[in-house]
């Protein structure tokens, strides 16, 4: 049922709209001025405002664009005994949702709320969806609060009004893609092509192919030409992620492309120029690579004329709590799950474990924990096993009850742990009550248990 408010200066009109509605169980509110429905509109704000087009004072149509600068949610309905063209077009370029002429009947007035009704509901489910794309999509910028990684940000924006060629540099997970993008969008290239070529899943004659294009017949399986992503990405940006994965033969087919903007695809002899600006990353160290005769010295240096280095997540310690609230709202709304927050114990282990995996790691976790949660609360159970263990490990070590040699420097953390649990097994009396001081499952208890050889 819907919340109403009309206005009318003829009292008797008020009333009789105000029966007709209230019969039929929607809420009414009344006003005999503009003044007054103002008044009223801020104290509670109504569904829908039907109004009286000519009133002394205030007009129907200055109450509407009042409503509609202050209360832009109010769908508002003109009333009119001099309906013509005129006042139609006047109301609905003023934002007007429809007009009733008087006289009407309570069916047609009802007939007009039960179409608000269903608009209503269409917006608050299109703004709803819109919501979740918005969530769902990757952020067209990074948010960080870290001094490291601003100082990455501020290179990158500088970089990107250049052509220079970029390598970004930094361990898998860390968002080496999303900076390659923000430098992409900040370019003169941003309306154009924004091609990604991932080096590490294609064998050496499809990554020559991907990238270069080939033409019918130039290999088994070559059935028709293909254009590869340097010419697609023409005025774009073309990104090589993993590049330290290409072969040696393939190194030297890009150091040309570098050096002269020009290649033929596979099995062609035709030239082709392209215009494509090349943002390339790896995890892998690629001074080494070139010291121990696996990567170009010479494409190196063409790649890395700027080299920007992305901190891993770890070193973020600033940005990790934003980051998993933000993931965590992705993974709710991706699931068709309603979001629930993280609490406190789940914050304590997201912060304490050390995210081998970065970013791309955390994610995956908080899309693991947004299935299985049962609670109103996303707790440090819901996290993966890894984190719940790292967890554990660190609440013994500063455990008076410790074993001593929990502060042996010289031992392994694998030692640690299995030390640990012989010592929580011997003193709990129950396989459970030793699994929840570990802080771990039963079945993880069980697994370490044969894993250690501590049947």
């Amino acid at each position: 049922m819907a919340r109403l408010l009309v206005v009318d200066d003829e009292k008797s009109i008020c009333s009789t709209i105000e029966l007709a509605l209230k019969s039929v169980g929607h809420t009414v509110e009344v006003a005999d001025s503009g003044e007054l429905a103002l008044t009223l509109m801020r104290k509670q704000t109504p569904d829908i405002l039907l109004t009286d087009l000519r009133m002394d004072g205030m007009s129907g149509l200055d109450l509407l664009c009042k409503a509609r600068e202050y209360f832009p949610s109010v769908t508002v309905v003109i009333m009119t005994a001099y309906a013509t063209i005129d006042t139609a077009v006047a109301s609905m370029r003023n934002g007007a949702y429809d007009y009733l002429v008087k006289p009407f009947t309570p069916e047609q007035l009802e007939h007009l709320i039960e179409r608000i009704e269903e608009f209503r509901k269409l917006r608050e489910e299109n703004t709803k969806l819109r919501d979740q794309v918005d969530a769902l999509s990757e952020p067209s910028g990074i948010v960080t609060h870290n001094p490291r990684m601003q100082k990455v940000l501020d290179t990158a924006r500088k970089v990107a009004v250049t052509d220079s060629t970029v390598l970004i540099t930094g361990e898998s997970g860390t968002g080496k893609t999303l900076l390659a993008k923000l430098i992409h969008d900040g370019s003169p290239r941003q309306k154009g092509p924004f091609a990604v070529v991932n080096c590490a899943t294609l064998s050496e004659n499809l990554l020559e192919s991907e990238l270069f294009g080939h033409v019918r017949g130039a290999f088994t399986g070559a059935v028709k030409d293909k254009i590869g992503r340097l010419q697609v990405a023409d005025t774009g940006t073309v990104f090589l992620d993993e590049i330290g994965e290409i072969s040696p033969s393939l190194q030297t087919k890009l150091l040309r492309f570098l050096q002269e903007r020009e290649f033929e695809r596979v099995g062609d002899t035709r030239t082709i120029r392209v215009d494509v600006r090349i943002i390339a990353a790896t995890n892998k160290d690629l001074e080494k690579e070139v010291k121990e005769g696996r990567f170009r010295e010479d494409l190196y240096f063409r790649l890395n004329v700027i080299e920007l280095h992305m901190p891993s997540l770890r070193q973020r310690p600033e940005d990790i709590l934003s980051l998993a609230d933000q993931l965590l709202l992705r993974s709710f709304l991706a699931t068709g799950r309603k979001p629930r927050p993280l609490d406190e114990s789940a914050k304590e282990a997201i912060l304490a474990y050390s995210w081998p995996g970065n970013i791309r790691e955390l994610k995956n976790a908080l899309e693991r924990a947004a299935i299985l949660v049962a609670t109103d609360q996303v707790k440090v159970e819901d996290l993966p096993d890894r984190v719940l263990e790292h967890t554990s490990l660190l609440g013994s070590s500063q455990s008076p009850n410790s074993v001593a040699a929990l502060t042996a420097s010289d031992v392994s953390l694998e030692e640690l742990e299995k030390q640990h649990i012989r010592h929580v097994l011997g003193t709990a009396t129950t396989l459970e009550e030793a699994a929840s001081t570990l802080g771990i499952n039963l079945s993880t208890l069980w697994r370490k248990r044969r894993r250690y050889s501590l049947d």
